[in-house]
C-alpha cells in the first residue's frame, strides 16, 4: 500500500485508491471516497459532502488517481447521508455516470426531496418533545419551522439514484468481483461492498471490504431510529408521546446482526469511509458488539426508575459531559438512546409506563406497567 501523488490520496493496490474529501466544520474531518478501476472506467464508492471546496478536492483527487471526473462510469453509495451521497449529483452532471443505492435508502432520498425543510423541523420538534426534551431545547426548531424562511439543510436535496443495489448481488462491473452486503443499522439501506478478489499484497483472508460507516477502526457509528415524517410504514396515528412504544423497527438489532454477518466474511482488509484502512476486522466487530452490550446494561441500570429517552441520554456515558455536548449532537444522542431503549423493549427487558406523557420507560420487574 503506497501513498499516491496527491495530498490525501492512498493507492491501495489492485486498481483501488482512496481520497480524503473534507466535511466542512465537522469533527470527522473528511470522508474517504474510494475510486476503483473497472473495464468501463472508474467507479466511485461514495462522493463526499456537497460543498465547493469538497468538490474541488474530489476532482483533484480523481486526477491524482490518473483519471478525470468526466471519465467516471458509476457511483456506488454505501448510504444516503450527505457526507457520502452529497456530491453524487455533481459527479453525474460532469460525467453521465449512473448512481446506485439500496432501495431502503433510495426511499429515504425520495421522501426527503418531496417535502420542505419546515416539515422536518416540525417532525424533529415533535419527536424531541415526545422523548421528554425540555421546552427550551425544542423552541429553536419550532421557531425555524414557523419562520417561513427555513434554509435548505445539507442532504435535503440529494440526487435520486438510477439503479438499485440488491443484497447479495454481484454487481455488474466489468473486470471486478464486487458483491453487495446489506448492513442495516446506521441507515436502513446501508451496504458494504465486498471485493471478492485476492488481496494485492497477498494478505490472508477473503478479499477487501468497502465498509462505509458500518465498520470503522476507532469510531462507533451512530445508531438511531429509522423513522422519518413521511415513512409510509411508520405508525403515525398514536400521539407523539407513544411513538417510540408503537413504531416499527429495531435499528440496533439490525446493526448487531449486520456486524456479525460482516465478521463472518473473514476479509483481509477493511476500507472504511472514515479514518483509515485496517486489517483486524473480526476483533473490531467483537469490540463493537461488546460496546453495545455494555450500553444496554448501563441503560437497564438507569431504568431502575422510570425515565424518558431524554433523561436517559443525559445520564449515559458519552465522549464528553452532557453540559459540553452541542445542541445538534444532543439530538443525535437522544436518538441513540431511543434505539438502545427500543432494543431493550423488543427483548422484553424494559417496558413503557402506562399513562406517562411524555412516555417513560422502566426495566421489567421494576414497577413498569
Amino acid at each position: 500500500m503506497a501513498q499516491g501523488s496527491g495530498a490525501g490520496i492512498v493507492a491501495h493496490g489492485g486498481g483501488v485508491w482512496s481520497m480524503r474529501v473534507p466535511i466542512p466544520d465537522n469533527p470527522l474531518g473528511y470522508t474517504l471516497v474510494h475510486l476503483m478501476d473497472t473495464g468501463r472506467g472508474p467507479v466511485l464508492i461514495d462522493t463526499g459532502w456537497d460543498d465547493p471546496g469538497s468538490w474541488d478536492t474530489l476532482v483533484a483527487g480523481i486526477a491524482a488517481c490518473g483519471a478525470d471526473v468526466g471519465d467516471v462510469h458509476g457511483v456506488l453509495i454505501t448510504h444516503h447521508h450527505p457526507d457520502h451521497h452529497g456530491l453524487s449529483a455533481k459527479v453525474r452532471e460532469a460525467s453521465g455516470a449512473w448512481i446506485a443505492m439500496h432501495d431502503a435508502d433510495a426511499d429515504v432520498v425520495r421522501r426527503t426531496r418531496e417535502h420542505a425543510p419546515a416539515r422536518w423541523y416540525g417532525y424533529m420538534a415533535d419527536k424531541l418533545a415526545a422523548a421528554g426534551a425540555p421546552a427550551e431545547h425544542v423552541a429553536p426548531l419550532l421557531a425555524a419551522r414557523d419562520a417561513g424562511r427555513t434554509p435548505r439543510l445539507p442532504g435535503l436535496a440529494p440526487a435520486l439514484p438510477d439503479r438499485s443495489i440488491a443484497p447479495g448481488e454481484l454487481l455488474p462491473l466489468a473486470g471486478r468481483a464486487l458483491r453487495a452486503i446489506w448492513t442495516p443499522g446506521h441507515t436502513p439501506g446501508h451496504v458494504c461492498l465486498h471485493l471478492e478478489e485476492d488481496h494485492p499484497a497477498g494478505l490472508a483472508g477473503r478479499g477487501r471490504l468497502f465498509s462505509g460507516d458500518h465498520l470503522l477502526p476507532g469510531i462507533t457509528p451512530h445508531i438511531g431510529l429509522y423513522e422519518d415524517p413521511d415513512d409510509p410504514t411508520a405508525v403515525t396515528d398514536p400521539p407523539p408521546s407513544s411513538r417510540l412504544r408503537s413504531s416499527r423497527g429495531d435499528p440496533l438489532g439490525d446493526y448487531l446482526d449486520s456486524l456479525e454477518r460482516v465478521g463472518r466474511l473473514g476479509v483481509a482488509e477493511v476500507l472504511p469511509a472514515h479514518q483509515h484502512a485496517f486489517t483486524e476486522a473480526r476483533p473490531r466487530v467483537r469490540e463493537l458488539l461488546d460496546h453495545h452490550e455494555e450500553r444496554l446494561t448501563q441503560l437497564l441500570t438507569l431504568l431502575t426508575e422510570p425515565r424518558t429517552p431524554w433523561q436517559l441520554a443525559e445520564r449515559m456515558e458519552w465522549n464528553r459531559p452532557w453540559a459540553d455536548i452541542p445542541y445538534g449532537s444532543r439530538n443525535i444522542a437522544v436518538s441513540e438512546a431511543e434505539a438502545h431503549l427500543r432494543r431493550l423493549v423488543k427483548l422484553g427487558r424494559a417496558e413503557a409506563v402506562a399513562g406517562s406523557d411524555p412516555v417513560t420507560y422502566v426495566a421489567c420487574g421494576e414497577g413498569g406497567a
